[in-house]
């Protein structure tokens, strides 16, 4: 697309999709009304503009405290507490679709406005808080050569990584701050096309079966059904042998797993379908029922049936299951994780999400992380928001969070791939427990892929992702 060409399809888009007026606000909950669909010839679209962090802060809670203990990674996306208190962050970006109708295109110079430029570091970087004060004084490559990796899971000795094209494993000793040679492949994951590339990844409560998200290869199988073999579902996988089996399907992107630590149950983040209009369809939270059908691409929320879809499949609509609480539409959510008491009062049963925020919604939705309380093991209220300001009043917008992680000793890790940055809220005055002995750093130490932690993340330059 030439210089001239492309601020004109930008000019040409805001006059395709303006509307009459602000459109009302996304539905939240368990019960959310749904508006009748609205069908264009460009769904509306609002270009994050990106700002450094410069001397602000994400805004907490009164009580809560905010800071960055990681800057300057290679496009963050989920993170692991692994059992001494050091985090692995996963970095990278993957997913090689290529457009098929022009407005594909349009959409992508849209969405491309806002995220980072920095390259994919497709590694794990490793963090440690040394002397246990919230303040992580080592960061360093952990293990490198990846294929955009995305969703970690330790099991006993044994870390599991769900790269955009294979679930493989390193062995794991606490403590380690460096993998001990290449991965083992333990099963090959879908791949071509990648028009969703995230696996995102759970293991089970015993460890036996892990649990591998994967995407759609399309909005509503524009690519036909083909290309959505072993899509749109949750795979099953046996840690052992790699054998695998489609665990859960009609989820059009599963973008975060996560066990409820009472229950033992799996839950998961997905992200909805586009273009039926601002607030529609709403992105959702839902247990995940073993051999269950969740809609797509026939239906949505239950039996609500999208007639653009041919063909038509009564059968399948009739077995779609309702999630259970919606997040509202085009909030992208892609982090999950359940709390525990550590975190105070207001955060002490529930799930926090980590919302990266819509690209086609006049009125933007999500850009925070969120918290939906919990009751009886089910969701139980409206969304009360845990961190904000990643994009402010003013239209700026200086982080996107991805991955939630619940740090048991009582805090909150986010990692943001806007700006490069992986924040940690915690109760204010609250004093972490020691990561321990094993495998201890020495504070300030430094090598080859190391840097210090917990500056100011300043972004980048004048275009600062």
């Amino acid at each position: 697309m030439t210089r001239f060409a492309l601020p004109t399809a930008v000019a040409l888009l805001a006059l395709l999709t303006a509307c009459d007026g602000d459109p009302p606000p996304p539905a939240y909950g368990t019960d959310p009304q749904l508006p009748e669909p609205q069908r264009g010839l460009l769904p509306s679209m609002n270009i994050a503009e990106p700002a450094a962090w410069g001397s602000q802060r994400p805004t907490v809670p009164d009580g809560y405290t905010i800071t960055p203990i990681a800057t300057g990674l290679g496009i963050p996306r989920q993170t692991l507490v692994l059992p001494n208190g050091d985090i692995l962050v996963a970095e990278g970006r993957g997913g090689n679709a290529p457009a098929l109708r022009p407005k594909d295109i349009i959409a992508g110079v849209i969405k491309a406005k806002g995220t980072t430029s920095v390259d994919s570091g497709n590694r794990l970087t490793l963090l440690r808080d040394g002397d246990g004060d919230g303040e992580y004084e080592m960061q360093t490559v952990f293990a490198d050569g990846l294929n955009a990796p995305y969703g970690l899971a330790l099991v006993e000795d044994r870390l599991y990584v769900a790269n955009q094209d294979a679930l493989v494993r390193f062995p794991y000793r606490e403590g380690q701050t460096r993998a001990e040679g290449p991965p083992e492949t333990v099963t090959a994951l879908p791949s071509e096309i990648n028009h969703h590339w995230t696996k995102a990844l759970a293991a089970g409560p015993d460890g036996r079966f892990l649990y591998v998200g994967i995407g759609s290869n399309s909005n509503i199988t524009e690519r036909g059904m083909v290309a959505e073999v072993d899509r749109a579902m949750i795979w099953e996988v046996d840690a052992e042998t790699g054998a695998h089996r489609p665990y859960a399907t009609g989820l059009r992107n599963p973008t975060a797993l996560s066990i409820q630590p009472d229950t033992g149950a799996l839950w998961a983040v997905v992200n909805e379908r586009d273009e039926l209009g601002p607030n529609l369809v709403p992105d959702y939270l839902t247990s995940v029922r073993e051999g269950g059908f969740y809609g797509w691409p026939y239906s949505y929320w239950g039996q609500t049936v999208d007639t653009r879809v041919r063909p038509q499949d009564p059968e399948k609509v009739a077995a779609a299951i309702r999630p259970d609480y919606s997040l509202g539409s085009h909030v992208a959510p892609l982090g999950l994780a359940f709390s525990t008491p550590a975190l105070g009062a207001p955060f002490a049963e529930g799930a926090f999400v980590g919302e990266h925020g819509s690209w086609n919604r006049d009125e933007p939705s999500g850009y925070k992380v969120v918290f939906v309380p919990f009751r009886d093991g089910r969701p139980a209220g409206p969304p009360v928001d845990a961190v904000t300001g990643f994009r402010s009043e003013d239209g700026m917008t200086r982080g996107r969070p991805v991955g939630v992680t619940v740090d048991p000793r009582g805090a909150l890790i986010v990692a943001d791939d806007l700006s490069n940055t992986i924040w940690r809220m915690a109760p204010a005055g609250s004093s972490p427990v020691a990561a321990g002995p094993a495998g201890q750093a020495s504070v300030g130490e430094t090598s080859a892929g190391e840097t210090s932690a917990g500056e100011t993340p300043a972004g980048g330059s004048a275009t600062p992702y």
